[in-house]
């Protein structure tokens, strides 16, 4: 059972899969290398790559829980230095993103800790496209993205499913939702029935991501447009 509340728990699904496939792009995207951080100048260096970053928040190994940067009495809300979703999550009313800690010891899920879940969900919503995690003795620090030269991944049929799956693994709370939104994301034009979710694609043709009687995801299919 979830630790998070209604609120996170949608906001997580509703990201779930754009943001996995952000991180599997990030994945790729960065070399095997030793890494460094210099939040003065807002840089993430990882062998001969450079990105803008913020602190986004820290996972503490011994506690489990999580601070976001903007609590952290090194920076404070206003530092340009970290991220700072409270506004956003006062509006949304999603108490995670208004509050400075969160207990993340109940967490048993497939991630490597509650804070992958919280950083995932989160760079979504702020339009990240993506976070980077760092270790350090005790912890893992999050630096979200703010540089136009990360990966942005694109539509692609091949791993559309294990996008989905994927992210329905993480924030299982929605799948429909995590669907509707993979496909707005890529900006494919759908249509919703009682079993099905119908985008059209590029190409003209469709692809029908298929839903049980609980609304669970099922599978997901394409139709080539006609030559």
């Amino acid at each position: 059972m979830s630790g998070f509340s209604p609120a996170f728990d949608r906001l997580g699904a509703a990201y779930a899969a754009i943001s996995a496939q952000q991180q599997e792009a990030l994945v790729d995207f960065l070399p095997a290398a030793d890494w460094s951080a210099d939040l003065a100048t807002g840089t993430y260096t990882q062998g001969d790559v450079t990105l803008k970053v913020a602190l986004l928040g820290s996972f503490a190994e011994e506690n489990r829980s999580w601070l976001w940067g903007w609590a952290n009495p090194q920076f404070g809300p206003e530092h340009p230095a970290v991220v700072n979703p409270s506004a956003i999550g006062a509006r949304l009313a999603v108490p995670e993103l208004t509050v400075a800690e969160l207990d993340l010891s109940w967490y048993e899920g497939p991630a490597r800790s509650g804070g992958d879940i919280v950083a995932m969900a989160t760079t979504g919503l702020i339009g990240s496209p993506g976070a980077i995690p760092g270790s350090y003795e005790g912890g893992v620090a999050y630096f979200a993205i703010q540089d136009a030269s990360a990966p942005a991944p694109g539509w692609d049929p091949l791993t559309a499913p294990r996008m989905i799956t994927s992210g329905l693994t993480l924030f299982p709370t929605d799948h429909r939702l995590t669907v509707a939104k993979y496909f707005s994301h890529h900006h494919l034009p759908y249509r919703e029935t009682e079993t099905s979710i119908i985008a059209t694609l590029p190409d003209g043709g469709e692809c029908l991501a298929q839903f049980d009687g609980s609304d669970r995801f099922v599978s997901m299919s394409m139709e080539l447009a006609a030559r």
